[in-house]
């Protein structure tokens, strides 16, 4: 409960600060959208990819957990939209809701408090796995088009091209001169309050309705998830700690990129952002239960 505490009021603080903004000033919030997806965000991206450490003990089985758990959360949405006739654009929304956990900031904490650095470290793993289907294939699949459209469209974007050059360098041991990746850095640690901001603001211009969407969307990314990722675990036979890491990062609450990327490249930015929010605060009564059932106490 301490980790959730820690990380969720912080959280709560600033998008409460950038709706106060919003509602006494009139913001020019696609400027700073643009602003975050080609600079701030890349700049994050490519910082934590570069930084990146983790054991290589497990991460065959969390790769294949991690892939097999989106495989089959991607088909139950996909089957729930058309049993709920949703519109094409609101069952896009539900996708995107439930397959862009935030394993970054929040799932990162929380793993670290819950299972200490060894389960940081499989943490890590799982959010270059998230960060890739989110970076890599997310903008391409909301704003649509056939798959060599949506191809070329995503290999127009710097946050593509950050998460590669991030692991490249990693890889090769690059060592950067007059420590230019402290400058990175400090744009990349821009990103997430801006992203907060930014939410806030959307929010203040946005009519708050807790709606059968935000329901929907917080319950698949909250409960349905996780629930998907204890199966892969089981099914694939992961070890105890393997296991509860793939759990623990797949219940955490929609990510605030979520929301960027479908104001930038989407219609839905609106539901999406109070989705974010109300899962976010939800994760108050979810992730505690989570704790209790994968034996962290």
């Amino acid at each position: 409960m301490e980790a959730l505490l820690n990380t969720v009021f912080p959280v709560a603080l600033v998008v409460f600060s950038g709706y106060l903004l919003g509602r006494r000033m009139a913001m020019n919030l696609p400027t700073l959208s643009r602003l975050t997806v080609y600079l701030l965000v890349p700049a994050l991206i490519f910082d934590a990819m570069y930084r990146a450490q983790f054991s290589r003990e497990g991460l065959l089985g969390l790769t294949l957990g991690f892939l097999l758990t989106y495989l089959g959360l991607y088909l139950f949405v996909a089957l729930l939209g058309r049993l709920l006739r949703e519109s094409p654009e609101a069952a896009k929304g539900l996708a995107l809701a439930a397959l862009f956990p935030n394993s970054g900031n929040m799932g990162l904490s929380l793993t670290y408090f819950a299972l200490g650095e060894v389960g940081l470290g499989l943490a890590v793993v799982y959010f270059i796995l998230s960060s890739v289907l989110m970076f890599g294939l997310g903008p391409a699949f909301i704003r649509g088009g056939g798959v060599l459209e949506g191809l070329r469209f995503t290999l127009r974007l710097p946050l593509f091209y950050a998460l590669v050059l991030g692991l490249l360098f990693r890889g090769l041991g690059v060592v950067f001169p007059f420590r230019l990746e402290e400058g990175v850095r400090l744009m990349g640690q821009a990103a997430i309050p801006v992203l907060l901001l930014t939410l806030g603001m959307q929010m203040a211009q946005t009519p708050f309705r807790l709606g059968a969407f935000e329901l929907w969307a917080s319950g698949l990314r909250l409960l349905v998830a996780p629930l998907f990722a204890y199966l892969a675990g089981l099914l694939l036979g992961l070890p105890r700690l393997e296991h509860q890491v793939l759990v623990l990062q797949s219940a955490t609450p929609i990510a605030v990129n979520a929301f960027l990327l479908s104001r930038e490249f989407g219609k839905d930015a609106a539901r999406i952002g109070r989705s974010v929010v109300v899962s976010t605060f939800l994760a108050f009564l979810t992730v505690p239960l989570i704790l209790f059932l994968i034996g962290v106490r």
